[in-house]
């Protein structure tokens, strides 16, 4: 089963919002998500990295809360349609904003040669959370926990007063958990070797 195929079924299987349908659309037919990379040079550089990325980030988030630990210490328990939502339309706000390109780069033999690469061009300049939240918003009602959870997955690695993060992580578990899958996904299944 492709990545595609598999973000659908995990999509059409758990999501039953109003307006879960037209989103499905969107990034099918509206938009690169199923062919766009997840970062420029990083992780999921590649056509399809974000859909990659965002099946990752879901299946370590479903791991998390499944956790002892997580579900009797913590009480974190949450539906298999808000785990869905937010691991997979985290970074939906990355849509339409990888170009492709080429760079050079010295090969082994120390002469330059052009590789491909893409570049960061974003046409609506939202931010990063809020983005993916105005977006999902714009076809399904995300709950305030939701929102919440996607707006914040960046954790401590963004450019909020660490003060304001904690205060999120610490009232909306979800995003601390979704934060967690996400670095997570990021730093060991997708980094980079060399």
């Amino acid at each position: 089963m492709s990545a595609r195929e598999e973000f659908i079924e995990i999509f059409t299987g758990k999501v039953h919002r109003e307006g879960s349908a037209a989103l499905l659309d969107y990034l099918e037919n509206k938009s690169d998500f199923f062919t766009a990379p997840a970062s420029a040079r990083f992780h999921g550089a590649y056509a399809g990295g974000l859909c990659d990325h965002s099946l990752n980030v879901y299946h370590c988030l479903v791991d998390y809360l499944s956790r002892p630990r997580v579900q009797e210490l913590y009480g974190l328990e949450y539906s298999e349609e808000t785990v869905a939502l937010v691991a997979l339309l985290h970074d939906v706000c990355k849509v339409g904003c990888y170009k492709p390109g080429t760079r050079n780069v010295k090969g082994p033999d120390g002469k330059w040669q052009a590789v491909p690469t893409y570049s960061f061009e974003d046409p609506l300049p939202y931010g990063h959370g809020e983005k993916s939240v105005y977006i999902v918003n714009g076809f399904v009602r995300l709950t305030r926990e939701e929102a919440m959870a996607i707006r914040w997955h960046m954790g401590f690695s963004g450019t909020e007063d660490p003060r304001t993060v904690g205060q999120a992580l610490q009232q909306f578990p979800l995003a601390f958990a979704l934060a967690t899958a996400d670095m997570e996904a990021t730093y060991f299944l997708e980094r980079e070797e060399g």
